[in-house]
């Protein structure tokens, strides 16, 4: 029709429309800290850590340079290095095992379930059972990654924890806010990691990370650990690494952390509309059907959506119908870790983790974030329709 209007497109995240309410409370709180000049460990790190230590039931919450930072102080503050094996999954952002690898320890990996894309606490207690069978009594922890949002099976790996006298650590990079049984991530395992990339839930202006630790003297480890091992200037007790919070990243996340848990009602009421919206337009099938499946979320936990994912054997060609209309997607993550070129000398090959590889082909996120408008959830509804019909 001539005249008509080419539809905005709809972004996979639009941080501009969160900059719209916090911008300038957020450039206010960096201007003070350039007045102040507290650019090291400045007081707003500080005050960063005793909010996330209150809402992690006082868990130690020690700040650091990167989510991919806070994985490898929460191993090292544990102790965990050589000699020991950390069994976690291999569908998952690289980190979860580049994290185990800086440490010292020896990776060891054991496939997802299928609905939640989390570690299987059943395929991990097999591959204990097989390690034992080979001789090797080296499993010292087990890492489970919180993906997109939703808490692991918490339940399970406690009960696994307590079988084989294991350390649980929280790869929390995804699930800031979520919670299993009333328990809030951050305060389930012995240590856990959160990252505020400026993708996730909670985002700071650039990389920015915090690792929590339930022993009080391994949170004082972990203090030590990110600034080169000292405990007191200039005398290193041990070698660590230079890894602090930037102070404007801790200014930041001090504005924005009030608001966190209505942005997480809103990404849930989003997603519980994309579920209702798919149900309706009748689109929800078994994947062997080319329909696609809907994600889930376990009634023990509080599932914070940082992404809404899909399932669908048509992925690529859906994604690329979706790009066509201005809709943007993401692949979260198209190529599980065992396969990885870089993590070749872990010995895993093709088939050794078939969900991993099954959701590797198949999943999709779609746009969530709390200022998506309804009208633009409805035109993604309307082309994964139109794509399907």
């Amino acid at each position: 029709m001539a005249g008509a209007s080419t539809p905005k497109p709809v972004a996979m995240l639009d941080l501009a429309r969160q900059y719209e309410s916090t911008g300038a409370a957020i450039q206010e709180a960096v201007a003070d800290v350039c007045r102040g000049g507290r650019f090291i460990l400045g007081r707003e790190v500080a005050d960063l850590e005793a909010a996330v230590q209150q809402r992690c039931a006082g868990a130690s919450a020690i700040g650091c340079a990167s989510g991919t930072d806070a994985l490898w102080l929460a191993l090292a503050s544990l102790g965990i290095g050589k000699g020991d094996a950390v069994v976690t999954t291999p569908f998952s952002f690289f980190a979860s095992v580049s994290s185990i690898l800086r440490a010292g320890a020896t990776p060891v990996l054991a496939d997802i379930h299928p609905d939640s894309f989390n570690l299987n606490a059943e395929a991990v207690e097999d591959t204990i059972a097989k390690r034992h069978a080979a001789g090797k009594q080296d499993v010292r922890a087990v890492m489970p990654v919180h993906l997109y949002g939703q808490c692991a099976d918490w339940d399970s790996f406690q009960r696994l924890a307590a079988k084989h006298d294991l350390l649980l650590v929280e790869d929390a990079a995804q699930a800031f806010g979520a919670a299993w049984n009333g328990v809030p991530a951050g305060a389930l395992g012995d240590a856990a990691a959160f990252s505020f990339y400026p993708t996730k839930n909670l985002s700071a202006w650039g990389d920015a990370g915090l690792t929590t630790v339930r022993d009080a003297a391994a949170g004082e480890r972990a203090l030590a650990l990110r600034a080169h091992g000292m405990r007191h200037r200039y005398h290193h007790d041990e070698v660590g690494w230079n890894s602090r919070l930037d102070t404007m990243q801790a200014a930041v996340l001090l504005v924005k952390l009030p608001f966190i848990d209505e942005w997480n009602r809103q990404r849930a009421a989003l997603a519980a509309r994309y579920t209702e919206l798919f149900q309706q337009a009748d689109l929800v099938g078994q994947v062997s059907d080319g329909g696609i499946v809907l994600p889930t979320a376990d009634p023990r936990g509080t599932h914070v959506w940082h992404q809404y994912v899909i399932r669908t054997p048509k992925r690529e060609a859906l994604r690329e119908h979706l790009q066509s209309r201005g809709i943007g997607s993401e692949i979260y993550y198209p190529v599980p870790l065992h396969l990885q070129k870089a993590l070749t000398d872990l010995g895993y090959h093709e088939g050794d983790f078939p969900e991993s590889e099954r959701a590797a082909r198949e999943v999709l996120a779609l746009p969530i974030y709390p200022e998506l408008r309804h009208d633009e959830q409805d035109r993604v509804v309307e082309a994964v329709a139109a794509f399907l019909r």
